[in-house]
């Protein structure tokens, strides 16, 4: 059986749709798992069953994250918010961090995944002047507009293959300080955060730019997408080994299995 990602649903930029980006599925049914899209508007109870149900987290893009949610009030330049997308992310990535299932967060995902650990975000990297590079490009989404630095030994470098790799950008925020137990992956050669991730976790990282933009013309990019299925397809054959194990000992015992 095909590992389950659970994906959440992307929100447009007026904020009146929401919908599984067809471009992020792509990615994960090239890299052998199943997608499944949990949209806003469903009681918690139920995106807890969802959760159970999944081998693993993606956390896509989107609108910005609700400061509020990391103890500041909004600037100016902050830009659209949807509590009801926030509420479902967070509930998502807070589930994969505590329960070690595989979590894979991009750009607003990966701002997420801070806030859910406990970090802040820059509300606009341009505004409270973080740096006069372009990190909102005016450039095709699968094309590469700058250079990040991957840190040697980590997970990311170890999932790529490689210490400097040019990415896509979309984004005016970006992680200011880590959350507790989230370490920094990569930077932007301006010092932006480019990629965090959880050391004692067995798969969780977080990216600022659009590797699923990129995956479908560039080997390395869908590599990120690989081992992450990769670690939910590990996630899967590990529950189900549990389960086989409880159902076995409940059968010695001559209790009805459910």
């Amino acid at each position: 059986m095909h590992p389950v990602v659970l994906l959440s649903a992307g929100v447009d930029s007026d904020g009146q749709r929401y919908g599984g980006p067809l471009i992020y599925i792509e990615a994960i049914v090239r890299a052998g798992g199943a997608a499944l899209v949990v949209p806003p508007g469903q009681k918690r109870e139920v995106i807890a069953d969802l959760c159970e149900l999944a081998d693993a987290v993606l956390l896509p893009g989107g609108v910005d994250v609700d400061p509020n949610l990391y103890n500041e009030e909004p600037l100016k330049v902050n830009g659209r918010i949807d509590p009801y997308a926030d509420e479902v992310d967070m509930l998502l990535a807070r589930h994969a961090l505590t329960t070690g299932k595989p979590l894979l967060a991009i750009c607003r995902g990966c701002q997420v995944m801070n806030v859910a650990a406990g970090g802040s975000l820059i509300q606009d990297i341009y505004a409270q002047k973080y740096t006069e590079k372009q990190h909102t490009q005016n450039a095709p989404r699968w094309y590469a507009t700058h250079l990040i630095d991957i840190v040697k030994g980590s997970l990311l470098h170890n999932v790529l293959g490689v210490e400097r790799l040019p990415v896509n950008s979309f984004h005016h925020q970006a992680v200011r300080s880590p959350g507790k137990g989230l370490v920094v992956a990569a930077r932007a050669e301006d010092g932006i955060i480019e990629a965090i991730e959880c050391p004692e976790h067995p798969f969780a990282i977080g990216v600022q730019w659009h590797p699923e933009a990129m995956a479908g013309r560039n080997a390395v990019q869908q590599q990120l997408f690989d081992r992450f299925v990769a670690a939910a397809t590990a996630e899967k054959e590990k529950r189900m080994r549990e389960r086989e194990r409880v159902l076995g000992k409940a059968s010695d015992r001559g209790e009805a299995a459910i």
